[in-house]
Formats: structure tokens, C-alpha cells, sequence
């Protein structure tokens, strides 16, 4: 339950600390005081959007930080799941900074919007008169019902089992228009893949073959080139080799009469050694110079194919042929395998459907046996809050299709007069008379216990007297049972409340601001005398307003 409430610089809200008990608390004040203002404020710890407008002074951050004690309410999973600090007094705390920035946090770390607005949903219930409009929601019905059964375990594994059929539906759907797109190309990728295999591209090849094909083409030219290189260096009539061996000779003869010509002499047989090793090197070069036509077509050939398979696959060279050939490949492979994948799908999504039809027919055959119940206790509710031929009936039909509350659909009838059959609630039901029947679904789920909080704002609008003070027993009864707060304008609900809280403006400052206090037995008395008799206090009010605390308490 909420125990404690901390706001700062919110709307008219310049700071409020404020203490909360369990069982019923009610507020009261005039209108426009800032009652609404405080569940604004509240509903941003339970995940609210929120801008700088909220913002009382727009140089100063907005602060709002709420008090749980959460033990016994099963939230340990969610504090786990969610990386959390969990503690049975658990801080949420919301802030908005003057540029518009928000920051969540629980137990003092960072969470998004969604998963404070989950744990918010879980802990309080805020109601307000435009909720009333939820009596025509599937989901708002099939909760209320399934609430009163106590069916959120079972339903909780269905929507599990329902998420999980649904994701498997998707992949087969997926790989199914994949798969028939694909099949429809298989055998062009298959003709691809074959062409590149026969091809049995090496790494390198292209390069290498370019090499050998320029050899090829010019092997006449090489041929004579050598040749006359060959025949320079050693042809019998003036070669290099035969005027340097003269030149060594004339050089060995100098040596005797010349020690400076031995260095030449020396130098002259190294040039002469050096070229002859160029003359060997160029004769075997030249022997192995072939004009080779047939090869040379052969080479021609395998280019041609390589640079057209390079050319249509859109690449660089053949190396990445051979990366395109396993792209291929494993596309081949994966289109030829999608068909076993899709057979296997489609046995899981039809094991999956029989889990989830027997967990949904299992959660429809609770939900029927609970509405007898369920439209008795309802309409002797109704009965008691003024309305003595109210007939409250749930209506529970097949929905074409499964979702993730099921396959029915729930509607909600009503009738507030004998000789008028039920019809849908949003339809015929007036403003006060949603606001008694949404009260007595409420009073009824209060018993589950499985919500902390409630609070109303201004649930017993439109009704007044005897019923007004059957309205305040229902909140003081349910109040046993879990925390309940009623923003409330009279003075038979505010009598019933254990604790009593008045909001007013204060004007005594510069700025208008909104502050709260909680009541003394003798403030109450007061306070309840003027919501009797309005402004002006009579000693009649006074001593209606003791009998009625008197009678609310005995």
C-alpha cells in the first residue's frame, strides 16, 4: 500500500509531504482546491506522461516520490526480471526538469516509463469517472471476471503459451512467403551455383593466366629480342664477349710493365664473368620461349569464361567467384532445407495450438461458472445503493478468433427497471448508475486482495441520503480488505473514513498554492458540518456531523 507521498513543485503544489494509513481514507475539499491535482501528481510515479507545463515554478525541478510497502503481494519475479532492488519498502521516484526531461527510478535505479507504469498498475488502482467508459471494454470485462474467479494464474500461463503460438506463427509465415519466393528462383540459383562449380575456379588463377596470355602474344617478339641479345654477346664477328676477352688480354700484358693497370685487369675479367652468366641466363630464357598457339587459345578460353562469369556476378575478379560460389551455395542449401523447417513449424504451431485451446477452454469454463455468482452478488449490491430493480447480467459468447485473453468475448447488461430487459451498460445506464455499478465491481474485487490500493475520485458523484451512506459502508468495507482513498463531496462518505485529509488553496503568499492537512476529530466535525450545510456552519450541521461520525464508527 502507498504509505507515504512526497511532492514538490507540481502545479499548484509547492512541496506536501504526506503520511498515509490502510483501511478507508477519505479527502475533501471545494472544488477546485487541488484534489485532482494530487492523483496527477500520483499517477506520474505509476508511469503518466508528463512536460514541463506541470511544472509550479518553471526554474525548479518537479519532484514526486511515493512509499510502498509491497510485502505479500507477489512482486519479487518483477524485481528480479527487471534487475531491481527489491525491498518490502519500496521509493518511486519521478522527476521533470525545467527543459521538459524526465527520469524514473525504483529503489533509487533508473527505469523506463513502461516498466514503472507495470509495477504502477500493480500496485495502485486510480479511478476516475471517465474509467466508467472502460464497462464497455472486452479486456476490462474478461479482467473483472477473471479477477473474481481468480483465473490470473491460469491465464497468465495462457497468454504465455498464446505469445509463444503466435511467434511460431510468424516464423512459418515469414519463412513460408520467403520459401515460395524463393522456390521460384531455386532453379536460377541452381543453374548459377552449377556454373561456377564446373568452372573449378583456383584462387589466383585469373591473375596468373593474364600473365601466361601476355607471354603468349608476344612470344615472336621476346624470341627475337633474345636472340639478338645472344648473338651480341657471342656471335664469332664483334661480340661483347669476344672484344672484352681482347681487352683482358691486352690487360694481363700491361700488368708486368704497369702495377696500376692490375686493379683494370682484375675488374675487366669480373665484367667479362658477369656477362658471360647474362649470355647463359638469356640462352635458357630463350629456350624456353615456345610460340605455342594452341595454348595460347586454351588460355584465351578459360579467360574469356572467367571474365564473363566475373562480369555477370557483378565482382572484382575470379577470387571473388569463389566467394560468390559459397554465397550460393548456402542460399541453395537453406531454400532446399526450408521445407523441412516449415514441416517442423508446422507440428510445433499445431502442438502449440492444442496447449493453448485447452488452456483457453479451461479459462472459459471458469469464467462461466463464476457468473452466476458473480451477476448475484452485483445486483444485490446494486439493490442496496438505491437501485431496487437493477439487474446486472454478463453476457460470455465465442470470439472468431483466439487473443491474448482467450476466445470470448464478455458484455456487461443492465437494467435498472423491472419491465426493461438488460442491454449493454454504456448504453442505457446514466452517469450515476455506472458510477454505482463500477463501485460494486470494485467492492467485489476488493476481496481478491490482489491489488494494495484503490482510490476513487469521486466515485459516489450523482447519488445522495440513504444511498450515499451505503456508498460510504461498501468503501469502509472494502477499506478491511485493502488500502482505499475517496476524493469525496459528502458528508455520509466522508464520516466512514478512518482517516480524513481537507485540501485547500492557500492565498496567503505571492503565489496560489495547494496545500493538504489531515484532520483532528474536531476539525472532522467540522469539516463534515460543512459539507451539510455549505459556508455557513449551523449547530444543526455540527450535531448531524457527531451522529454521523458516531454512527460510522459503531
Amino acid at each position: 500500500m502507498l504509505i507515504k507521498l512526497y511532492v514538490q513543485n507540481y502545479v499548484f503544489i509547492r512541496e506536501l509531504d504526506l503520511s498515509l494509513n490502510k483501511g478507508l481514507t477519505v479527502i475533501t475539499g471545494e472544488t477546485g482546491a487541488g484534489k485532482s491535482i494530487l492523483l496527477g501528481a500520483l499517477s506520474l510515479i505509476l508511469g503518466a506522461r508528463a512536460d514541463v507545463s506541470a511544472l509550479l515554478d518553471k526554474s525548479s525541478k518537479c519532484v514526486v516520490e511515493g512509499t510502498f510497502r509491497i510485502k505479500g503481494y507477489g512482486l519479487e519475479e518483477f524485481f528480479q526480471k527487471n534487475d531491481l532492488d527489491y525491498d518490502d519498502n519500496t521509493i518511486i521516484r519521478r522527476e521533470i526538469n525545467p527543459a521538459g526531461k524526465s527520469r524514473a527510478f525504483i529503489n533509487d535505479i533508473p527505469v523506463t516509463l513502461n516498466i514503472l507504469k507495470e509495477l504502477g498498475d500493480r500496485l495502485i488502482d486510480i479511478h476516475s469517472q471517465h474509467e466508467n467508459l472502460m464497462l464497455n471494454e472486452n479486456i476490462f470485462q474478461l479482467n473483472v471476471i477473471d479477477s473474481f474467479a481468480g483465473n490470473l494464474a491460469l491465464r497468465n500461463e495462457y497468454r504465455r503459451v498464446y505469445n509463444e503460438y503466435r511467434r511460431l506463427e510468424k516464423e512459418y509465415n515469414e519463412l513460408k512467403e520467403k520459401s515460395e519466393k524463393n522456390q521460384a528462383d531455386l532453379e536460377y540459383y541452381q543453374f548459377q551455383l552449377n556454373q561456377l562449380l564446373e568452372a573449378k575456379i583456383v584462387p589466383g588463377e585469373q591473375e596468373e593466366l593474364e600473365k601466361e596470355q601476355e607471354l603468349l602474344e608476344h612470344a615472336e617478339e621476346i624470341k627475337a629480342s633474345l636472340n639478338m641479345a645472344v648473338s651480341l654477346l657471342s656471335s664469332e664477328e664483334a661480340s661483347v664477349l669476344g672484344m672484352l676477352a681482347e681487352v683482358k688480354q691486352l690487360m694481363g700484358k700491361l700488368r708486368t710493365y704497369l702495377p696500376a693497370a692490375d686493379t683494370l685487369a682484375e675488374r675487366v675479367n669480373s665484367a667479362y664473368i658477369e656477362l658471360d652468366d647474362i649470355l647463359s641466363e638469356t640462352e635458357k630464357l630463350l629456350a624456353g620461349i615456345s610460340d605455342n598457339p594452341e595454348r595460347l587459345k586454351v588460355v584465351n578460353e578459360r579467360l574469356d569464361l572467367l571474365n564473363s562469369l566475373v562480369h555477370k556476378h557483378r565482382v572484382k575478379n575470379s577470387d571473388e567467384l569463389i566467394i560468390k560460389t559459397g554465397e550460393l551455395n548456402k542460399l541453395v542449401s537453406s531454400i532446399v532445407s526450408s521445407d523441412e523447417r516449415l514441416e517442423q513449424l508446422e507440428k510445433e504451431i499445431a502442438k502449440k495450438y492444442e496447449e493453448m485451446k485447452l488452456l483457453g477452454e479451461q479459462l472459459s469454463g471458469k469464467r462461466k461458472e463464476v457468473i452466476p455468482e458473480m451477476e448475484q452478488k452485483i445486483t444485490s449490491m446494486l439493490r442496496q445503493l438505491g437501485m431496487p430493480h437493477a439487474r446486472f447480467r454478463v453476457e460470455l459468447s465465442k470470439m472468431p478468433a483466439w487473443s491474448s485473453t482467450g476466445n470470448d468475448r464478455a458484455d456487461f447488461l443492465f437494467s435498472a427497471n423491472r419491465e426493461v430487459p438488460p442491454e449493454n451498460i454504456t448504453k442505457v445506464a446514466s452517469g450515476g448508475e455506472l458510477s454505482r455499478v463500477m463501485l460494486s465491481l470494485k467492492s467485489m474485487l476488493s476481496s481478491a486482495g490482489n491489488l494494495p490500493t484503490i482510490i476513487f475520485d469521486e466515485i459516489d458523484a450523482g447519488v445522495s441520503g440513504e444511498v450515499a451512506d451505503k456508498v460510504g459502508k461498501i468503501l469502509a468495507e472494502m477499506g478491511k480488505n485493502m488500502q482505499v482513498i475517496n476524493i469525496t463531496h459528502l458528508p455520509q462518505v466522508a464520516a466512514r473514513g478512518q482517516t480524513h485529509f481537507h485540501v485547500f488553496k492557500d492565498d496567503t503568499g505571492k503565489t496560489t498554492v495547494t496545500r493538504i492537512k489531515l484532520l483532528r476529530d474536531d476539525e472532522r466535525v467540522m469539516e463534515i458540518a460543512k459539507l451539510l450545510s455549505g459556508s455557513e456552519v449551523t449547530e444543526t450541521a455540527v450535531k448531524n456531523a457527531r451522529e454521523l461520525l458516531n454512527a460510522a464508527a459503531n
